[in-house]
């Protein structure tokens, strides 16, 4: 399974958040730059970490006229539960079907701990206002995930 492709429209999408409300991608066109990053699962140690990064850099995303939308296949109840237990400060969708993350290239064959199951392939895409993906990051430290994504917004001058 391949990427989109930079330079074009980003797949729409339409998926409910933490508190049961559709968000969709064309909600921010024109408006906002969107970064959607595909994370495994809320709650464990490297989407946690990934997510307090995001959380820590809102205002320096505000600033660059950036919203962030986390997917990933939890339902909309264990995003709620994860929200609340780190205090997180953006939105959280859920994508139970993979559908989405199959749109964007990122299902497919993980192994961890010997074993290989399907799963979220961790990816970030960066998405101008316009709808065009910009940039695709599928090699990154979940520590340093956030400090990479606004070098990266910078450098792409949205």
């Amino acid at each position: 399974m391949a990427f989109p492709k930079i330079g074009n429209l980003a797949p729409a999408f339409s998926m409910l958040d933490q508190d049961g409300k559709k968000v969709s991608l064309k909600d921010f066109r024109d408006k906002k730059n969107v970064v959607v990053y595909f994370y495994p699962k809320a709650m464990t140690p490297g989407c946690t970490t990934q997510a307090c990064g995001i959380r820590d850099s809102k205002a320096a995303l505000k600033k660059l006229d950036t919203v962030v939308l986390g997917v990933s296949p939890d339902p909309v109840s264990r995003l709620s539960k994860f929200i609340e237990k780190q205090d997180l400060n953006f939105t959280l969708l859920s994508d139970e079907d993979h559908a989405i993350a199959e749109k964007y290239g990122c299902w497919g064959l993980k192994k961890f701990m010997g074993k290989e199951f399907m799963g979220i392939l961790r990816t970030t895409f960066i998405i101008g206002k316009d709808g065009r993906l910009k940039h695709v990051m599928d090699k990154f430290k979940t520590k340093s995930h956030h400090d990479d994504l606004l070098v990266l917004i910078k450098e792409l001058g949205l």
